[in-house]
């Protein structure tokens, strides 16, 4: 199990780069058009940079939404592979089935 700091850190993010991507994605289009005069393309850039740093995207760490391990992490079940072992296992994963012969 993750550390419960580490978890709750991650939510954070998620919640900053919902609430700004909007304003983020308006900054970026300025700065990326390159028919704008320069001085509004850097001060679409200044204004860029004043926005949390948490609420860029790449900062999102994809973790296992069971047991909050950040690696080994599969996007399409969202979770890790240790606890896709495990729930398959227990029958609790619909498809999967943990073959033994």
């Amino acid at each position: 199990m993750a550390k419960v700091s580490a978890i709750e850190k991650n939510k954070h993010r998620r919640k900053l780069a919902d609430r700004y991507a909007g304003k983020r994605a308006e900054l970026k289009a300025i700065v990326m058009d390159r028919s704008r005069p320069i001085e509004e393309r850097f001060r679409a850039t200044l204004k860029l940079s004043e926005l949390p740093r948490n609420s860029a995207p790449s900062r999102i760490r994809n973790r296992c939404e069971v047991s909050g391990r950040p690696r080994g992490y599969y996007r399409k079940l969202k979770m890790s592979r240790i606890a896709l072992r495990e729930l398959g296992s227990l029958g609790k994963v619909p498809g999967v089935v943990k073959s033994s012969w």
